[in-house]
């Protein structure tokens, strides 16, 4: 899996993927930006809604559940020094269907919070990382 991240200008990025999608990416005025674009962690939120949201569909698909809807509420806690990374996730999921069984629901919410969810598993893991800088 692959993105390429390219300056716009001020503080604005524009991300391109391997998958064919693009976005754009900005800070707020108070900080530089231009406020053109979300911030990069509230990107990293919403993935965890979107990984989350997924699983739980494909999970209760295969339990046969009458999912009709799902609305995933995903807010964060930063550390206040830098990096400040994220040091709390809480995720509220609200899910409608006539017939749904909470337990099976609460199942499919566990498993891919324990167990599917790779982007969540990443804020968790020691990931490695390299770079490297070349010049055009």
């Amino acid at each position: 899996m692959q993105v390429e991240v390219t300056w716009v200008d001020g503080m604005e990025f524009r991300a391109n993927s391997d998958s064919g999608h693009s976005w754009n990416m900005d800070a707020s005025v108070e900080v530089g930006g231009n406020d053109r674009g979300p911030r990069p962690t509230e990107l990293l939120l919403s993935a965890v809604g979107g990984c989350t949201g997924i699983d739980i569909v494909s999970i209760l698909n295969k339990m046969q559940q009458p999912l009709k809807g799902l609305r995933i509420m995903v807010s964060g806690e930063r550390a206040e020094e830098h990096p400040r990374r994220f040091t709390k996730v809480k995720l509220h999921y609200v899910v409608s269907g006539d017939g749904l069984s909470h337990d099976r629901v609460a199942r499919a919410v566990q498993l891919s919070v324990e167990k599917y969810c790779s982007v969540l598993s990443s804020l968790n893991a020691e990931v490695s990382y390299d770079f490297e800088i070349a010049q055009s």
